[in-house]
């Protein structure tokens, strides 16, 4: 995934509240049915600042940190798994204490649709972002070699922006930890790479026939899906919406703002009222 890069909790919110956070949620403002936003590989939930403002409207808006990208020195004592992933997001949902809206980019969108599988009573509606359920015999052989040429830190943002490119590049200067000298990687490039070899390994077309709850899917024209899945999974799903986002890149809520708050927020306000 990061080759496509490259082209509980406090009282109820109000939109004045300050951030409140803990280990894997982050309070950013609104109020009512809870929105968590679930980042991709490589990610955190500090790089979702374009969409939150919007978001408010339409609930409590959270950002989430999945393991082991929760900074450089923090490490998860479990092994690297789908399911791991999944638990952890399923505790982090489960303490809001109602039902909640998840909002997936790539791997934050296959783990929220795992999620909304197997514990449907925490998840009221999904949002997918480009990401699909088979990338079985595709390896991470290509792009291994950048990936672990990263530098630990980057002292100028024009390092980054050099790097990833001018979209990518904010995303991941939001993403990475500040230090008093740089930028610094949140995270382990060997982990991010077994996470990301694991999807070559298994395909999650089970998980995805078994939501129930109402799905929004958005693929990119220059998407990382194998071609012609998430259309397939438009024709799969109990109850799902297909958005084909022509001319933009895996970040399509950053590439193609837009198109892509656009197509959130016709969905969200077609969603029946929390009840």
């Amino acid at each position: 995934m990061a080759q496509g890069y490259r082209a509980h909790l406090g009282p109820r919110p109000t939109a004045q509240d300050e951030p409140v956070s803990t280990e894997s949620l982050t309070l950013r403002g609104g109020a009512g049915r809870p929105l968590v936003l679930v980042h991709g590989l490589m990610g955190r939930g500090t790089t979702w600042s374009r969409q939150v403002p919007w978001l408010t409207r339409f609930g409590a808006v959270y950002t989430y940190d999945a393991p082991w990208h929760r900074g450089r020195e923090v490490e998860d004592p479990e092994p690297v798994s789908t399911e791991r992933f999944v638990a952890d997001l399923a505790d982090a949902v489960a303490g809001l204490g109602r039902p909640a809206v998840l909002i997936g980019h790539s791997m934050g969108g296959l783990h929220s649709w795992c999620l909304a599988a197997q514990r449907f009573e925490l998840v009221s509606a999904l949002v997918v972002e480009d990401m699909a359920p088979d990338f079985v015999g595709r390896t991470t052989g290509p792009w291994e070699p950048w990936v672990h040429a990263l530098p630990v830190e980057y002292s100028t943002a024009e390092q980054v922006y050099d790097e990833y490119g001018p979209i990518a590049g904010r995303y991941f200067l939001e993403a990475f930890d500040r230090t008093a000298t740089g930028w610094r990687l949140h995270g382990s490039p060997a982990r991010w790479m077994e996470i990301a070899a694991q999807w070559g390994t298994r395909d999650y077309w089970q998980q995805w026939q078994a939501v129930r709850a109402p799905v929004l899917l958005i693929e990119a024209g220059d998407s990382v899906a194998p071609p012609g899945q998430m259309r397939r999974m438009a024709e799969l799903g109990v109850d799902a919406r297909y958005v084909h986002v022509e001319g933009a890149g895996h970040l399509v809520h950053d590439d193609a703002p837009e198109r892509y708050r656009e197509a959130v927020e016709t969905f969200l306000a077609a969603l029946p009222e929390d009840p």
